[in-house]
């Protein structure tokens, strides 16, 4: 069944009804704890009268709530602080969701997943949008439910019809509709992160490369300004690893000049490196979908991802190069 051939037409049967093969993505809009709670344990019960393997991915202060109030039926579910596996939320489809489609390979998946909540910051909120619309390509294949929680009274207006934007499917109380906004999702993941803001006026420090002979270079320029700025010596490290996975594809993929950038954020505390390029990034899903195992290579920015707080790279500046901006925490 096409759910959004009814668009229009008011309540969808649920999505235990529909026996929709593929991918069913939709957005839960509550207004309280109570509208949060129950909407999220009545899509998980759907799942459990059909045997569906579940996972709840959720900032960690709601995990206990959802717990309690499934009961026993809650131990059969696999619970996950969506505030750290998805902090960065480039982590999120490879290592939340398309990993839960892999660990039941012959089964529907059901899967609640918040990565938008109040509080998250502006870059944060920029990739989070870029990653819903994101779902709806690379698991459109895979049998999959996924629900996401969007807060009505914690979020602005914007983020609200943003949703609208990325859920084909969306549940408010009693109703289940299809979504009359829902976009293309390639346009809208372009929309999201097609420009980034400008760094500050008076740049921390900038190093150009050219050859592999330079990644050393690299490493010592990054590890002496991260240091200085604050950060963690294990954290050091892990921006190293990320920037050395980012130069090299610089020097493999364009065989030409990169600039390296690295300054601080004093709104967000963080410390920033950026590496641009006049490579062309056409694939969207770089980074989201890790290779088969045969594969020896495509891991790079799954590694970057991992090891950064946060990872933006614009998908909507098709034939001006390509950045990759890395987000530190420095507390």
């Amino acid at each position: 069944m096409n759910l959004l051939a009814h668009a229009g037409r008011g309540r969808l049967p649920s999505a235990a009804q529909s026996g929709a093969l593929g991918l069913i993505h939709e957005a839960l809009f509550y207004r309280d704890v109570d509208d949060y709670v129950i909407g999220i344990a009545e899509f998980l019960r759907e799942g459990f009268a059909r045997s569906e393997p579940a996972l709840v991915a959720v900032p960690g202060s709601r995990l206990e709530l959802l717990r309690a109030a499934l009961g026993p039926k809650g131990d059969g579910v696999q619970f996950v602080d969506m505030a750290e596996a998805g902090r960065n939320p480039g982590r999120i489809i490879p290592m939340v969701l398309y990993a839960s489609t892999q660990r039941h390979p012959a089964r529907r998946v059901r899967i609640v997943g918040e990565p938008i909540w109040p509080g998250r910051s502006a870059a944060e909120y920029r990739a989070a949008r870029q990653h819903e619309a994101l779902i709806n390509i690379a698991l459109a294949d895979h049998q999959a439910t996924i629900l996401c929680p969007y807060d009505c009274s914690g979020l602005d207006a914007t983020a609200l019809a943003q949703a609208r934007q990325t859920h084909p499917v969306l549940l408010e109380g009693s109703q289940r509709e299809a979504s009359p906004d829902y976009r293309d999702p390639r346009a809208v993941a372009d929309e999201s992160l097609r420009f980034l803001p400008d760094p500050p006026e008076l740049w921390g420090d900038m190093l150009v490369f050219h050859s592999p002979d330079d990644l050393p270079g690299i490493r010592q320029f990054v590890e002496s300004r991260a240091l200085r700025a604050g950060l963690r010596v294990d954290r050091v490290t892990d921006l190293c690893l990320a920037v050395h996975e980012v130069t090299t594809n610089t020097l493999v993929h364009t065989r030409a000049a990169g600039v390296l950038s690295l300054w601080q954020d004093s709104e967000t505390g963080s410390l920033i490196c950026e590496v641009s390029d006049s490579g062309q990034l056409r694939d969207r899903l770089i980074g989201r979908i890790p290779p088969p195992p045969s594969q020896g290579h495509g891991r790079g920015l799954i590694r970057v991802n991992e090891l950064c707080d946060l990872v933006e790279i614009p998908t909507g500046q098709i034939g001006v190069g390509t950045t990759v901006r890395m987000h530190m925490q420095l507390v």
